[in-house]
């Protein structure tokens, strides 16, 4: 099962309506809002790539409120 980290910036004000959004998107399990050089940190899990893909591409990466991301696809783990 793929899995992504997606690293947000976020507008100036919206890191808490980015997260309430965030929580409510199918496949995204985990989402925290950080200090330092994100605010938003998001976990992706998906039945496929192509899915994976999709979820960044147009769940995360379309918000308005949503200035930038860096996405960091897991190769290996546990």
């Amino acid at each position: 099962m793929p899995v992504a980290y997606v690293l947000i910036n976020t507008e100036i004000g919206f890191e808490e309506e980015v997260s309430r959004k965030l929580k409510k998107t199918p496949n995204i399990t985990e989402v925290y809002v950080v200090y330092g050089i994100y605010d938003v940190v998001a976990k992706v899990e998906a039945e496929t790539m192509e899915k994976l893909k999709e979820i960044v591409t147009q769940k995360i990466r379309r918000l308005k409120e949503i200035r930038s991301t860096l996405t960091m696809i897991v190769v290996a783990g546990r």
